[in-house]
């Protein structure tokens, strides 16, 4: 599924001009040319290059992957898609949950396809396993452990309900999206949980 994922971002990347490289994506303070560039950094990454390079970023996430798209960023679109292209087929992870790697392709896939108005047929399975990942990590690696306590997540697309609380509906799609403090259309969830979504934890 990761390497399906990857494959589908490559063929709609390459109908990209250098504009559209420009355009900022919805991972907050990048271009859809770093979000690539961070997707090769994640997919060259180790168990054991993650903890060397967490280290040298003195245990700052942030500064890791900072370090890591401009490490990977090339000195054009061409070169950075081409990078993409050589590492597609990889199969390392860091010290995390395989489907940490689900979780990489299908956000930063829509970092990169909404703000350019693409769409995309994710496999539902990828879709719902990053959903359930995201919502049994905590805030600290990424997650939505603490979000998810509040409400309760029901996919209207999958037979997927998470959480106690006031319920929020959506496609898996988008509340795997709102848990991970992406932006959403606001008709995209209903319900009596939806706007403790955007409130701060």
């Amino acid at each position: 599924m990761v390497h399906a994922e990857r494959a589908a971002l490559i063929d709609d990347l390459t109908r990209l001009d250098d504009e559209q490289w420009g355009e900022p994506s919805l991972c907050d303070g990048w271009t859809v040319h770093d979000v690539v560039a961070h997707l090769v950094d994640s997919a060259r990454t180790t168990r054991l290059g993650f903890v060397v390079g967490l280290v040298r970023a003195r245990f700052d996430f942030d500064r890791q992957n900072a370090s890591g798209v401009e490490r990977e960023r090339g000195a054009s679109p061409q070169e950075t898609l081409e990078r993409l292209r050589q590492v597609a087929a990889r199969r390392s992870s860091p010290p995390a949950p395989l489907d940490s790697r689900l979780v990489e392709e299908v956000i930063h896939g829509e970092d990169i396809r909404r703000p350019l108005g693409l769409t995309h047929a994710y496999a539902q399975e990828a879709v719902v396993r990053s959903l359930q990942l995201q919502t049994r990590t905590p805030a600290s690696f990424g997650g939505a452990k603490e979000l998810v306590a509040r409400v309760r997540l029901t996919a209207v697309d999958a037979d997927v309900s998470i959480g106690a609380g006031p319920e929020v509906s959506g496609t898996a799609l988008s509340l795997l999206l709102a848990v991970s403090g992406r932006r959403v259309a606001p008709d995209e969830l209903a319900g009596p949980g939806a706007g403790l979504l955007a409130m701060p934890v």
